[in-house]
């Protein structure tokens, strides 16, 4: 071989190497992102999932793809949404509510899923134990359809002479019955009388105020549910309007005009998954992860909205609460 052809030989060889290289590399994990609702309010929460991701090592774009399915408040969606990222075979699925979890646990049983859920996880049969998942599945539960006789607690207090309590409820949510009842049995612990009404939509959320207040509840639980927490500035507008205290289940609510709140941080829940999506990735299995339970709930007032409904906060109230917005 002439050296001139040698020099090009090798040159070439230098040029094609890290071609070759890369090609030899693993694809890029996939994220799948299944959830109820749709993005609008949730961005805070999204940034906070991406944010537990970093935590771990991963970055969208970087080391790790996320493909995100949102039912868009349409819960029979969901079994379609959570086929369709089983068949595009990625590597865990990131299921953001429990109808998710639900569709996702039906759709595999291979790919691991790191779920978030208002109810009792091993009641919903997602896993065995809270601190022995096995199977595919673990994630965070926030108690949220849990903490009813709590929040009536609250409510009751900022307004005694309410009677007759109404509770909203969402009643295509896989929790809507077992949070009803545990109103329920709160309600009639206190010697309370209730009066449950349904909305699935937009439009059915404004009947269902007048239907509440037309049967004179003194104040509104609003129930847990994805698609009641993207309509956040709605429900508070209604509430003014017609003039009835509401007790909602998280700070978001609140902030959004809500007059009361009481939950776990929504944020912090979905940076832990976050966190425990990103440990999957590394090679953890669902199986050895406990399911996370709360630690802390935030009560929030938002005084605003108490005085544009005419009502006095005791000071022993506001003392008790976690924020107070002014």
């Amino acid at each position: 071989m002439r050296r001139r052809e040698f020099i090009k030989v090798a040159g070439g060889g230098l040029v094609l190497w890290p071609l070759a290289a890369r090609a030899q590399q693993p694809a890029m994990p996939v994220i799948g992102f299944l959830h109820s609702a749709s993005l609008g309010t949730y961005a805070p929460m999204v940034a906070a999932f991406r944010h537990g991701l970093s935590e771990t090592a991963y970055d969208e774009g970087r080391n790790v793809a996320i493909e995100f399915r949102w039912a868009e408040g349409h819960y029979d969606r969901l079994p379609e949404l959570a086929a369709d990222l089983v068949r595009r075979q990625v590597s865990v699925i990131a299921a953001l509510t429990a109808d998710a979890a639900g569709a996702a646990k039906t759709a595999t049983t291979s790919i691991p899923i790191v779920f978030e859920t208002g109810n009792d996880p091993v009641t919903a049969g997602f896993v065995a134990s809270l601190n022995r998942p096995r199977g595919n599945l673990t994630g965070v539960t926030t108690l949220t359809v849990l903490l009813g006789a709590k929040r009536l607690e609250l409510l009751h207090e900022l307004v005694p002479k309410a009677a007759v309590i109404g509770i909203l409820v969402n009643p295509t949510n896989a929790n809507a019955e077992l949070s009803t009842k545990d109103l329920r049995a709160a309600t009639d612990a206190l010697g309370l009388q209730t009066y449950v009404q349904s909305a699935s939509s937009e439009r059915e959320l404004d009947t269902a105020f007048t239907t509440l207040v037309q049967q004179g509840v003194g104040a509104i639980v609003i129930g847990s549910d994805p698609f009641f927490n993207s309509r956040g500035i709605q429900l508070a507008a209604l509430a003014v309007r017609h003039r009835v205290p509401t007790m909602c289940p998280l700070r978001e609510y609140a902030v959004a005009g809500g007059l009361m709140s009481y939950g776990t941080s929504l944020t912090d829940v979905y940076r832990q998954i976050g966190v425990y999506t990103g440990r999957i990735l590394k090679g953890e299995k669902p199986a050895d992860l406990p399911v996370i339970q709360p630690s802390k709930f935030e009560f929030v007032i938002n005084l605003k909205t108490a005085k544009a409904l005419g009502l006095d906060v005791s000071l022993q109230l506001l003392q008790r609460a976690d924020e107070v917005i002014e």
